[in-house]
């Protein structure tokens, strides 16, 4: 299907062995590189992600952007796309195609799966979720005149792209970080609605009322920081 483009997926996991098996084996064949990127996992994630074949990177300080940036370290030089989805099963591998195919076909350097122009997938996520990326979302287009619905992990972006936005956030603005950085750049962005469905286990952000006050106050901070920095 995408013969001519290498594509890679990096999947960051903390403790997803009820979970993981399932998404790697609905991750479609025609991937080229599939990367389990564990951040200290304590129970039987990384067993499980290699004997299905994938490749494991460990990141042992804690959060999901230093999880994703090292997870970037194992991917193969002449790789083309760069596909993140979380590894908890809420995201469904099976629908990449609808993300690829804006980047393959329509020639866009930013696909954003987006949970929030799916209504049944929008109503999965808790009420401080909507509310955080309704709110993310508004001020980019405010402050950088692109239209964002979500923060969704699921996300497709060229490998040359990825390289001109020098992400550096380790947690919690890791998504919000990027989607900034490639409308600062004035990338092609846009987003298909995508399914999403209840997490397995327990989310290490909105599921908790510590973690979903981290997250926004982090995420605020990174728009505000990337509006006073050229």
């Amino acid at each position: 299907m995408y013969k001519n483009k290498n594509i890679a997926v990096i999947i960051p996991v903390l403790n997803e062995e009820l979970s993981i098996a399932k998404v790697l084996a609905d991750v479609p064949g025609y991937v080229d590189q599939l990367i389990v990127a564990d951040n200290g996992s304590t129970d039987k994630t990384i067993a499980i992600a290699k004997s299905a074949g994938a490749t494991i990177t460990t990141e042992p300080s804690r959060g999901y952007g230093a999880t994703c940036l090292k997870g970037l370290q194992a991917v193969n030089d002449n790789n083309d796309i760069i596909v993140f989805l979380d590894g908890d099963y809420s995201d469904h591998p099976q629908e990449m195609g609808m993300l690829l195919d804006q980047i393959v076909y329509h020639n866009h350097d930013v696909v954003i799966g987006s949970r929030m122009l799916n209504e049944e997938s929008k109503l999965v996520l808790p009420p401080v979720a909507r509310f955080g990326n309704w709110l993310s979302t508004k001020l980019i287009a405010l402050f950088w005149n692109e239209k964002f619905t979500d923060l969704g992990p699921f996300r497709a972006i060229t490998q040359t792209a990825f390289d001109k936005l020098e992400m550096s956030d380790t947690n919690f603005g890791w998504t919000v970080e990027l989607q900034i950085k490639a409308a600062k750049l004035k990338m092609s962005c846009t987003e298909v609605a995508v399914s999403y469905r209840q997490r397995i286990g327990i989310s290490k952000i909105s599921g908790t009322f510590l973690g979903s006050l981290k997250a926004g106050n982090k995420i605020l901070y990174l728009i505000f920081r990337e509006l006073l920095t050229r």
